[in-house]
């Protein structure tokens, strides 16, 4: 597949129009972060046809998408998974709940204080945010969206964080240095698996 300005704008349209769908149909109101998710990420795949239009650098979607795909996800996913959780297992989620809100806050002081970048690269868009200590901000990051999801007592929400984890592998081993960007996009995808959740039998939000 070929990233480009159309295809972000394509994605990003089916994908919000599917979460229109997922927050219609939500039928409690906990649930609602999660169902909203692919809306998020759809949202974000428009924010980023316009850092395409933008021909990159310095810009204000440079900026906004960047704000949508670091520190608001390691927040969104593990407190939306919390919400909707069955009181038995919540417990076991606050984990990748706190280690979401301590990313969050690094990479909000990271983006309220340094710029973004953006560098079209062929098919792909590098981004530049200068965020001390990487690795751990990254293991923190995947930890919480991935961790909150893995953990879920759902099945369907497993399986969300099962794709996105495979997806998040392949990602970095193809597009190491576009890894956000083409990650995102993939998310974006996978987020279409909520529908099936917010469908699931009313009995389902209590499995553990």
């Amino acid at each position: 597949m070929c990233w480009s300005a159309t295809a972000d704008l394509v994605a990003g349209t089916v994908v919000a129009a599917v979460g229109i769908v997922c927050v219609a149909r939500v039928r409690r109101a906990p649930d609602l972060p999660v169902a909203a998710l692919p809306l998020l990420l759809g949202v974000h795949q428009l924010v980023e046809a316009a850092v395409w239009g933008s021909g990159g650098g310095c810009s204000p979607a440079a900026t906004a998408w960047a704000v949508i795909a670091l520190p608001l996800p390691a927040v969104w996913v593990p407190a939306g998974v919390l919400l909707a959780a069955a009181p038995g297992i919540r417990r076991r989620l606050w984990v990748p709940m706190a280690a979401g809100a301590a990313t969050a806050a690094v990479l909000s002081y990271c983006l309220a204080t340094r710029p973004v970048t953006a560098e079209i690269r062929g098919h792909t868009i590098g981004y530049g945010v200068n965020v001390p200590w990487m690795p751990l901000v990254l293991a923190g990051y995947l930890f919480a969206t991935l961790g909150a999801l893995l953990l879920a007592g759902d099945g369907r929400l497993r399986t969300l964080g099962v794709v996105l984890a495979a997806g998040a592998l392949a990602c970095s081993a193809l597009w190491r240095l576009e890894f956000a960007s083409t990650w995102c996009a993939f998310a974006a995808v996978a987020s279409l698996l909520v529908l099936g959740w917010v469908r699931r039998p009313r009995a389902a939000s209590s499995v553990t």
